[in-house]
């Protein structure tokens, strides 16, 4: 039976690469079409989870896609793009076009490649360890993970941590200050561990808490850290909080996105439409809880031109079907909110840029700590000898932060090295009848165009 099963395999591989090497993608990148976005065409055999690939090579790059039309039913993938630069111009940038030619072309490193990594444009490494956490959420959390790192002479080198509705999740990379590279000793790596998980649940018994997971690893199989972060999130059931949640804000203040699922019986696809503020990710994040929740989307169609943005959906299961139950439905609409939620940038922006040291991660989130401020989302990076760390942070007691504290930090930490970028933050806008929704999308559905096949 296991050589039927690998000689099947084995097949389906080899057929996929004839498909590819018949039908090359395809990749056309045009400046001229459109006044102020560049419009990227690609055509591709069809696969499960191309459009996620796709647009992770675009979102790491940083495009801002403005517009998005999607059809793949069938065997063949045809996307169409209009993108812009994080400035908000047409992308002109000569290396930057021919990455997304390479990525997403017939070369066989492309996403397109089995072979390729999740992580596209991003250079592995084996030298980091990689910790994974989830936990729950409390002010100073953050500082007191950095500290217990440093004491055990992990330099913190990448990071991106998450907060969303008492929950936290982060993916890190460390280093051994001494060598500068993974920590590979098994006892040392029980030992963080141990000592993380302990921190995580605060120091009890965890019979208050819930249980944590803390993992470490080599990054040899590491997964891309966005990718990561959503199913650390999902694991921990973060969408669960929405169920009891029926008002136009979460417990938090922040307005709960528009999304609705609904039936096309006699096409057998179910339709998803999504209204929410526009924000950069947010189309890889939509995409990719799809994608990982078994869905297929057949066609789309995105339209993020102003502040808000808009999108429709039309999925089926991996098997053919369409959502078959009113509770699956529900399900898919609260892990949708919870995806769209979790990056939401809340709070204060601050970047910190100064030379790396150990426990510099440790000593900047204690002072935060200090001045009763609680960091809801923060990205650290590492390039060469810099420190380039971006964080969200509110007061301790839910309020705005107070500018003279703000003052105070900076004179502690250095007014060159932190940077206030923008005031406090909102989440999404106030006015967001689904009904409107449903207005916006009618005029321009795919069974009006003719694309919809059953």
């Amino acid at each position: 039976m296991d050589v039927c099963l690998s000689y099947s395999y084995q097949m389906d591989d080899e057929i996929a690469k004839f498909i590819r090497r018949v039908n090359p993608p395809r990749v056309v990148i045009d400046n001229e079409v459109c006044k102020n976005v560049t419009v990227i065409k690609v055509d591709s055999a069809n696969k499960h989870g191309i459009l996620l690939e796709v647009v992770q090579v675009l979102t790491e790059l940083n495009l801002t896609i403005k517009k998005a039309y999607i059809s793949s039913d069938g065997g063949w993938f045809m996307d169409v793009f209009n993108v812009t630069d994080q400035d908000g111009n047409k992308v002109t940038d000569e290396i930057v076009l021919e990455y997304i030619r390479k990525s997403l072309g017939p070369d066989e490193s492309s996403c397109f490649s089995p072979s390729m990594r999740s992580s596209i444009g991003v250079k592995q490494s084996v030298d980091f360890t990689v910790i994974e956490l989830t936990g729950t959420d409390r002010p100073g959390l953050l500082s007191e993970l950095c500290a217990v790192l440093m004491d055990l002479q992990c330099n913190v080198v990448n990071a991106e941590v998450w907060t969303h509705r008492a929950k936290a999740a982060a993916v890190l990379q460390v280093t051994d200050d001494e060598t500068c590279s993974a920590i590979t000793d098994p006892e040392r790596l029980s030992n963080i561990r141990k000592l993380l998980g302990y921190v995580l649940t605060g120091g009890s018994s965890g019979r208050r808490f819930r249980e944590p997971k803390t993992t470490v690893s080599s990054p040899l199989n590491e997964t891309h850290t966005d990718r990561k972060l959503h199913q650390l999130m999902f694991a921990d059931r973060d969408y669960d909080e929405w169920e009891n949640n029926v008002d136009d804000e979460d417990k938090s203040g922040r307005v709960v996105p528009d999304v609705d699922v609904s039936n096309l019986h006699d096409l057998d696809y179910s339709i998803v439409m999504i209204k929410c503020k526009d924000r950069p990710k947010l189309l890889f994040d939509t995409v990719f809880t799809l994608t990982d929740m078994k869905y297929v989307v057949s066609h789309a169609s995105i339209d993020a031109e102003g502040p808000e943005a808009y999108q429709e959906y039309y999925i089926r299961h991996t098997d053919g079907s369409p959502v078959k139950s009113e509770a699956e439905r529900q399900r898919v609409i609260k892990c949708l909110k919870a995806a769209i939620q979790r990056r939401v940038s809340e709070g204060l922006k601050l970047e910190l840029c100064t030379s790396d040291r150990l426990g510099l991660l440790s000593d900047v989130t204690r002072i935060f700590r200090e001045n009763s401020l609680t960091v809801t989302r923060a990205e650290v990076k590492t390039k060469g000898e810099k420190a380039l760390n971006t964080f969200y942070v509110r007061d301790a007691s839910g309020y705005q932060v107070d500018a003279k504290t703000i003052e105070s930090i900076r004179q502690v930490i250095g007014q060159t090295i932190l940077q206030v970028k923008g005031g406090n933050t909102d989440s999404s806008p106030r006015d967001s009848p689904t009904g409107f929704l449903f207005g916006v999308f009618k005029s321009r559905s795919f069974v009006n165009f003719g694309l919809i096949r059953s």
